[in-house]
C-alpha cells in the first residue's frame, strides 16, 4: 500500500467553536499541538525555576542554560538595550523549538510545517521592528534604508535595494523555517515507507533489504533534531538581528 508523505500535514478539525457567517471557527490538531507545546514549555519553566535551588536539579540547570543561551544571542546581536525584548526573543525561541521536537515524535503534528504559522511568526517580527522604529527614532528611522558613504549617483538604487530587502524579511524569515521542517519530515516519511513497501512486497527478503532504509532514518532522525535546533536559533538571531535594526538604524 502507498504511503502519501504529504498525510502528516493535514489539518483536521478536532471540534467546532463558533461560526461566523458561512465561516466555522474550529479548533484543530494543529491548534491542539501548540497549545501542548505551551503547556510543556510553562510546566518546565515552572518546575525547573521553582525551587532555585544553589546547587540546581537537571530541571533547573536545563532552564538556567535556556535562559542564559537566549540572553547571550540577545546581548551580543542587540547590544544591552536589546535586552528589553528578551522575553519576545525568549519565547519565540522556546515557542518554535518544542514545537520542532514535538513533531519528531511519531504521530505527532509539525505545527512550524505550515507556512501560516511561520509567517505569523515572522510578520509579529516584522510589525515589531517597524512599530518601535518609528516609535523610538520617527522618521529618522528610516535612515536605515540609507548607507552611509555611498556615492549621490548610486544612492537610489541602494535605497530601493534596502526598501525590498527589509521588506522582503517576513518572507525569507518564514520560508526557511517552514521549508526545512517541511522537506525533512516528508524525507523521513519517504525511506519510512521504503521499508512497509519492500517488506509487504518482498517478505523476509524485503524486510531484510530495508536495513538500509532504516539506518537513513535513524540517521535522518539525528540530523532532524540537529535541525530542529538549528531553526529555532536562527529564527532568534535572526530576530535579534532585525531588532538591533530597530534599536540603531544607523549603518
Amino acid at each position: 500500500m502507498a504511503v502519501d508523505p504529504i498525510e502528516q500535514f493535514q489539518i483536521h478539525n478536532l471540534f467546532s467553536i463558533a461560526t461566523i457567517g458561512h465561516t466555522d471557527i474550529a479548533f484543530t490538531n494543529s491548534a491542539a499541538f501548540m497549545l501542548a507545546a505551551v503547556a510543556v514549555i510553562t510546566a518546565f519553566l515552572v518546575i525547573g525555576t521553582a525551587k532555585r535551588a544553589l546547587v540546581p536539579s537537571r530541571l533547573q540547570s536545563a532552564a538556567e542554560i535556556a535562559y542564559e543561551f537566549v540572553a547571550t544571542t540577545v546581548r551580543s546581536t542587540a547590544g544591552s538595550e536589546g535586552m528589553r525584548f528578551f522575553p519576545f526573543v525568549f519565547t519565540l525561541f522556546m515557542f518554535i523549538l518544542t514545537v520542532n521536537f514535538i513533531g519528531l515524535i511519531p504521530y505527532t503534528f509539525t505545527v512550524t510545517s505550515h507556512i501560516i504559522v511561520t509567517a505569523a511568526l515572522a510578520v509579529t517580527v516584522f510589525l515589531t521592528v517597524l512599530l518601535y522604529g518609528l516609535y523610538r527614532h520617527g522618521l529618522h528611522f528610516f535612515n536605515l534604508f540609507v548607507p552611509k558613504g555611498v556615492p549621490i549617483y548610486i544612492l537610489p538604487l541602494i535605497v530601493f535595494i534596502e526598501i525590498l530587502s527589509f521588506i522582503s524579511r517576513p518572507i525569507s524569515h518564514s520560508v526557511r523555517l517552514f521549508a526545512n521542517m517541511l522537506a525533512g519530515h516528508i524525507t523521513l516519511q519517504v525511506f519510512a515507507s521504503f521499508i512497509i513497501l519492500m517488506g509487504g512486497a518482498m517478505g523476509a527478503i524485503g524486510w531484510a533489504g530495508g536495513v538500509l532504509p532504516f539506518a537513513m532514518i535513524v540517521i535522518l532522525i539525528a540530523l532532524e533534531t540537529l535541525v530542529a535546533f538549528l531553526q529555532a536559533y536562527v529564527f532568534a538571531i535572526l530576530t535579534c538581528i532585525y531588532l538591533n535594526d530597530a534599536i540603531h538604524p544607523g549603518h
